[in-house]
């Protein structure tokens, strides 16, 4: 039985706390702020309740496989999972409206030929079929197993099989997602359909790799869920699960090192007073404060704080991957509204820009800005929890910023994202009782991200700009999990990030992922 110190209480972070306690390990997780949950968090005022996070769950297989490998009692039994249907709705530049069912493939082929006529419905199947194809090359490797020594690999290779494009008589294939909506579907709103999920995810689709074509397969695929009474209830359901198996949680209590001892990891260090921290002793450490010893450390941390708990060194090892260049955060609006959500109301409907050049010229321009006209993505969801009644309506904006903006700008992006979500909620100004803005800074302060920048998932091919580092690191002991290492950012990838990290520690560095 060893002793694991975890750094942060993220969703990734206690999902290999859960797994290794259930191993026979002894979990003790420090995090810094006051709760669980990472970016999971949740505001209450008057009556409403907000996520302040992801507000909804792709792939909820990842947690149930959680919960079936560390207790008897299954997800379901802990929370209330919600299919969303439609999964999504689309209200695009010319006022065109597209629901698009949960989970099917087919479904979504059939309501684009209804709303965009059988030209287009038959472009984006056939993407569907190749989008497919780039999932089925990079599931394994770049979801369910560590990253590859040799990740150069999916570095270099792209998985989308583009179909040729001949262009100033020159045959080209596509290699962003750009060119993959202006050369295969060739319709302005399939376009903006397309480059809306790198958007969401702060990624310019000019330059994002067309290996994205993965992020549209796996909603229409394995669709979207939401979780009763908020998402947050996700995190205290695992927290609790953690419990359960004999983690032990400390809140308040701010790592400040890795204690290295023989040239590997074993422990952590503290500012506070010992008092404050189960399992410490009062030591140095080489900095004057409290140590709590261990024979592994897991670090649910950015790669800025990484650094500075291991005092700058090189962890990361000969072969690390390059890493993203810039990032972007999330500017979040709550809406408390007066009137009942009417019946048959999408849960999530993504308003599309007016003006998709100005778009991606602010947001990825140089210097990078807020646009007029910003793609915004509304939810609505249909939980009386949410509500004080059912007079009374919870809406939840949010919209990709740079990190980092700050200022009167946001207030003034604030006010055009509600601008923008009228066309989806019409007289939505109107039913306005109270708004609450959430910026980088709220992110930054919550997850401890530099200008509260939101990880993306894995992708591959551009390089290796948009994978992550390894959940393995140079320090012999010391291994990564969560948004900023591999698999990425969301939901689902924190959880197999959890899984992961909780393989290589119970089976060793030759784990090479479920099978």
């Amino acid at each position: 039985m060893a002793r694991i110190a975890v750094v942060g209480a993220g969703l990734g972070a206690m999902a290999a706390a859960a797994r290794l306690a259930v191993a026979g390990h002894r979990v003790a997780v420090y995090e810094r702020t006051d709760t669980y949950g990472g970016a999971l968090r949740r505001l209450e005022r008057e009556g409403f309740v907000f996520d302040t996070g992801p507000g909804l769950l792709p792939l909820p297989a990842v947690y149930r496989d959680l919960f079936l490998k560390t207790g008897k009692e299954p997800l379901e039994s802990c929370v209330e999972l919600v299919q969303v249907d439609p999964s999504s709705e689309h209200v695009f530049a010319d006022g065109t409206r597209l629901p698009l069912p949960n989970a099917s493939r087919a479904g979504v082929v059939s309501a684009l030929d209804a709303a965009l006529g059988p030209a287009a419905a038959r472009r984006w199947g056939d993407f569907l079929v190749r989008a497919r194809e780039a999932w089925d090359r990079t599931r394994r490797p770049l979801l369910e197993e560590p990253l590859w020594p040799n990740w150069q690999v999916l570095a270099d290779r792209e998985p989308y099989p583009a179909v040729p494009h001949r262009k100033l008589l020159r045959t080209r294939t596509a290699g962003t997602l750009a060119e993959v909506a202006a050369w295969e579907l060739r319709d302005p709103r399939l376009a903006s359909l397309l480059e809306s999920h790198a958007i969401e995810h702060g990624l310019d689709p000019r330059s994002t790799p067309a290996s994205a074509a993965v992020l549209p397969y796996m909603e229409h695929a394995f669709g979207t869920w939401y979780v009763r009474g908020g998402m947050r209830e996700l995190a205290r359901a695992v927290y609790e699960r953690c419990l359960a198996r004999g983690v032990e949680f400390r809140f308040g209590a701010e790592v400040t090192g890795v204690l290295e001892k023989d040239g590997r990891a074993a422990g952590v260090e503290f500012a506070e007073d010992v008092s404050r921290v189960s399992g410490a002793t009062a030591g140095d450490g080489g900095r004057g404060g409290a140590v709590a010893e261990a024979d592994r450390v897991i670090a649910g941390v950015t790669p800025g704080v990484l650094d500075r708990l291991t005092r700058g060194a090189r962890v990361r090892g000969d072969g690390e991957v390059p890493g993203r260049s810039g990032a972007a955060s999330r500017l979040t609006v709550l809406l408390a509204l007066r009137g009942g959500r009417p019946e048959g109301t999408a849960h999530r409907t993504v308003v599309h820009t007016l003006d998709r050049g100005s778009e991606l010229a602010s947001l990825f321009g140089s210097p990078a800005g807020l646009p007029a006209h910003p793609t915004v993505t509304v939810l609505r969801p249909d939980d009386p929890a949410l509500v004080p009644d059912a007079d009374h309506e919870a809406v939840t904006l949010t919209s990709a910023v740079p990190a980092g903006s700050a200022g009167p700008a946001l207030d003034e992006h604030a006010r055009n994202m509600i601008a923008a979500a009228e066309r989806a909620v019409p007289g939505l100004r109107d039913r306005l009782l109270y708004s609450e803005v959430r910026t980088p800074d709220d992110v930054a302060r919550t997850t401890g991200a530099e200008g509260g920048a939101v990880p993306v998932p894995a992708l591959a091919a551009a390089g290796g700009r948009l994978l992550h580092p390894s959940n393995s690191t140079g320090v012999p002991g010391l291994l990564t999990v969560g948004g900023w290492s591999h698999p990425g950012g969301g939901l689902p990838h924190a959880g197999m990030s959890g899984a992961l990290v909780a393989g290589l520690i119970v089976e060793g560095p030759e784990f090479r992922g479920s099978q």
